[in-house]
């Protein structure tokens, strides 16, 4: 890695780069009440207290605004929170709102009236304990059990019960942010950080890069930071930093490796913060400060490749969004194909080719489970009318990917990660429809090129449902060897197997393909030889439980329900879950355990998950 002098302020200067000036364009959300074409908010200052007490949050949003259409309402979005006073201006001239009717998932319309010279909007505000994206956890529900934490999680539509705010991602803003905490505690938010923790308890934040709303982020607890190189570090508490730092060292070399393919990192510096178990999610991409499941420090550097997807979306997702949740696939899919690329860069050819067949298994079971002709199997998908979350399934990532992978595959990688280089570029801080991208893809790599457009069939992946004939099916030789040895484990016995299925990739890919009619017998024999339900990582548990839930693999049942009881991570869940309500004696298991360890999980994960259960 170069940390040479020159390198560093090559950085800092990318990082300070003003902002593009062409002019947002806003279209209909149908997830929001905020009309931006008539006025948009684009700058927040924001002071709260965070209550651990009450479990409140509670202060003041002052909303820059801009009024294009010079009349006299501005409109946000609002979810169980309780506005208490509005005013207008650096005076705080008081003025009327009012709250329209509650729509589900969405919230109320907080309608404000202003006047045509409006430019600053203040809202006196209090959350509730009905607000889905804060998760207040008390001293035994971390790691190190001595003080409470709270972290949020806005994605996708959940930003607006802990602030008021135009909570759409086709509106971005700049904000600073006063954050007061008890004076034993820390916070850390999306954007500049502290990277020691004070004796007042007050915190002060900047962010002076246009983001969405559901990029928002805050976190308060016992933390403390230790730096990976000039520009990387890791926040977690006292006992799990260290192991962190240590878990994480690759880190700087990752955004050094996705510079070099797609452009300068623009965010300044990008550090990771470690969570309690209970974040729904492997990670959530917040600006500046990714946030992390604990699952993913393995002790053995095994899982990191996690870190590679957060990282891509600096450039996917946060750099370039999506304008609406229809639009997801514009942030996942391309996040996807950039943390292959950067784990090919970093990790090396042969880890590649068994992540992308791992990958391409994940998207050919999401199609089977929710049907080829389902019209969310499609890129662009319809989520009106739906909680957007209900509409996020694997595919985005994966279909995305493998879209993308055909489009390189058709016009050579060296042209294809130009065009990828200045489509980030060229919409740097905007957020956009597909149908931009596909204009952008037309005129800029097609370029009327029939038998190129042909080739790709780019409809075909975006805009219909299943998966297109022309999907590339990666192969590796290393999961070619395992798959050999499936077609004779039976016979010879399992001994000594370990010795040579030994990376995370290649025990994944054996357990994935083991017999469907597998013995308890064979289960017990592979468990010996390989301690899956004890030593496994957080994946090769989740895959090996799987298996044990399918069979009725008694020696793995208390871990089983261990590993449920101790993760949030919803999408690990929701497969074990299923799993369990195959059968009345399993279902029954599940909603026991469910019962039991949903006060440890986030709300979203218990929405999810009350679902499956209930069925």
């Amino acid at each position: 890695m170069k940390k040479s002098c020159f390198m560093i302020l090559l950085v800092v200067a990318f990082g300070c780069q003003k902002t593009t000036n062409k002019a947002p364009k806003y279209i209909e959300d149908s997830h929001s009440f905020a009309k931006p074409t008539k006025a948009v908010a684009t700058h927040l200052d924001l002071a709260i207290a965070v209550d651990f007490d009450t479990k409140t949050l509670s202060g003041k949003a002052i909303w820059t605004i801009k009024n294009t259409a010079k009349g006299n309402e501005i409109i946000f979005d609002e979810n169980t929170l309780a506005i208490t006073k509005v005013t207008l201006g650096e005076d705080e001239k008081k003025t009327k709102f009012t709250l329209g009717k509650e729509v589900e998932f969405h919230g109320r319309a907080l309608s404000i009236a202003i006047e045509p010279n409006t430019t600053k909007v203040n809202i006196y505000y209090k959350t509730t304990k009905k607000a889905i994206a804060l998760q207040w956890l008390g001293p035994e529900q971390t790691t190190d059990k001595k003080q409470p934490f709270l972290f949020t999680q806005g994605e996708s539509i959940w930003t607006r019960t802990w602030i008021p705010c135009q909570d759409s991602p086709g509106i971005r803003f700049t904000y600073n942010a006063k954050v007061t905490v008890p004076h034993e505690l820390m916070a850390v938010m999306s954007a500049t950080n502290s990277q020691q923790k004070n004796t007042n308890g007050i915190y002060q934040f900047k962010q002076d890069q246009p983001i969405p709303s559901y990029l928002m982020a805050l976190a308060v607890g016992d933390l403390q930071f230790q730096a990976i190189d000039h520009r990387t570090g890791v926040y977690a508490e006292p006992t799990v930093v260290a192991k962190a730092k240590w878990e994480f060292s690759e880190l700087g070399k990752m955004v050094d490796a996705a510079e070099k393919l797609f452009g300068p990192y623009r965010w300044g510096r990008y550090d990771v913060l470690v969570l309690p178990p209970s974040f729904p999610y492997g990670g959530m991409e917040n600006p500046n400060l990714t946030f992390l499941t604990p699952g993913v420090i393995a002790g053995d550097r095994s899982l990191t490749s996690l870190l590679a997807h957060e990282l891509g979306h600096s450039w996917s997702g946060n750099l370039v969004t999506n304008a609406t949740w229809d639009d997801i696939w514009l942030n996942e899919g391309f996040t996807t194909y950039v943390e292959h690329r950067i784990g090919e860069a970093v990790f090396g050819k042969k880890e590649a080719k068994m992540q992308d067949v791992l990958s391409r298994k994940v998207l050919y079971d999401n199609i089977n489970e929710l049907g080829a002709k389902s019209p969310d199997t499609r890129l662009k998908v319809s989520t009106s009318g739906r909680n957007p979350d209900d509409g996020l399934s694997d595919i985005p990532y994966e279909k995305g990917y493998a879209f993308l992978q055909t489009i390189e595959a058709a016009v050579g990688r060296e042209k294809f990660d130009a065009f990828i280089t200045a489509y980030f570029k060229s919409h740097s801080f905007q957020s956009i429809t597909t149908e931009d991208f596909v204009t952008y893809y037309k005129e800029n790599l097609i370029k009327g090129n029939t038998t190129l457009a042909d080739k790709i069939k780019m409809n075909d992946w975006i805009y219909k449902p299943g998966i297109p004939n022309n999907i590339i099916t990666p192969v590796s030789e290393d999961f070619n060897t395992i798959d050999n040895i499936q077609k004779t484990w039976r016979k010879i016995g399992v001994k000594g197997l370990s010795q040579k299925i030994k990376s995370t990739n290649e025990r994944q890919h054996f357990i994935d393909y083991l017999p469907n009619d597998i013995t308890t017998k064979e289960m017990e024999a592979i468990d010996q030889e390989f301690n899956f339900t004890k030593g496994g990582n957080f994946v090769i548990k989740r895959q090996w439980f799987l298996i044990a839930i399918a069979h009725e693999y008694q020696p793995a049942q208390a871990s089983v329900h261990e590993f449920m009881m101790n993760t949030s991570r919803t999408g690990s869940l929701i497969p074990l879950y299923k799993a369990m309500v195959k059968t009345n004696s399993g279902k029954k298991r599940a909603q026991e355990l469910f019962a039991i360890a949903k006060k440890g999980y986030h709300l979203t994960t218990v929405e999810a998950l009350s679902h499956i259960i209930s069925q």
